[in-house]
């Protein structure tokens, strides 16, 4: 029955748990709505039902693997700081999910959607371009600029559901790290001196920090065993 709900679901993405137990009685399966409804929540089929008119590229349900290759899933997140003079920057961190590489780290006071895209560009000519990213919903992420650059690429765009922020649980905990380990530890005298310090200490973590989750390596030597092959 579990299997069944899936097949449904992964076919017609846009049917709630009531139209799938309507189908399952016509295919004489016995079963009431309150049990499909606790397997449709339990294997996470909740449809998104928001959805912005020009999202192209993004996911309809949440069907989450864990990635098993460097490149198939990115995270990305905005951490907000400040200057010594108490001026606002924001932090556009990326993070690989398989590798925990840190591709790169943008700075700015203001970011847009066409700032995202020009970021993401810099980072994909080094690094190539990864199957999915996970994001959340804020307004830079569903731009039409971001879904545009999405769509051209063919990456899709995981978004996560509000007030889920353990959807994207890989870049959480990176902007957590990275809030504790630097932020926290460096007064920013402008933009060009907290550039600097972000991206030394960017070097730092994927040079030199041990990840117990890649097996107490750094993400560069977690790449260079062939542990990624």
């Amino acid at each position: 029955m579990r299997k069944r709900i899936k097949e449904i679901s992964g076919v017609r993405v846009h049917y709630g748990y009531r139209r799938i137990h309507t189908l399952l009685l016509r295919e004489g399966w016995q079963i009431n709505h309150k049990r499909v409804y606790r397997i449709y929540c339990e294997e996470n089929l909740q449809m998104r039902r928001k959805k912005p008119r020009r999202r192209v590229m993004s996911k309809v349900r949440e069907d989450r693997m864990d990635a098993t290759t460097m490149n198939e899933c990115w995270s990305m997140d905005f951490v907000h700081d400040q200057l010594f003079d108490g001026s606002k920057i924001r932090c556009l961190t990326i993070i690989d999910n398989y590798s925990r590489f840190c591709p790169g780290i943008g700075v700015g006071k203001n970011y847009k959607g066409h700032d995202v895209v020009e970021m993401l560009d810099k980072i994909v000519k080094v690094y190539g371009c990864p199957k999915v990213i996970r994001v959340d919903n804020g307004s830079e992420f569903i731009s039409k600029d971001m879904d545009l650059w999405a769509y051209t690429r063919g990456v899709v765009l995981d978004y996560s559901r509000p007030g889920k922020p353990t959807d994207n649980a890989f870049i959480e905990s990176f902007n957590s790290r990275f809030r504790q380990e630097c932020l926290n530890q460096h007064w920013f005298m402008d933009m060009d001196d907290a550039r600097c310090k972000i991206e030394q200490w960017r070097i730092e973590y994927n040079q030199q920090r041990p990840h117990s989750s890649i097996g107490n390596l750094t993400p560069a030597e977690f790449i260079k065993s062939g542990a990624i092959a």
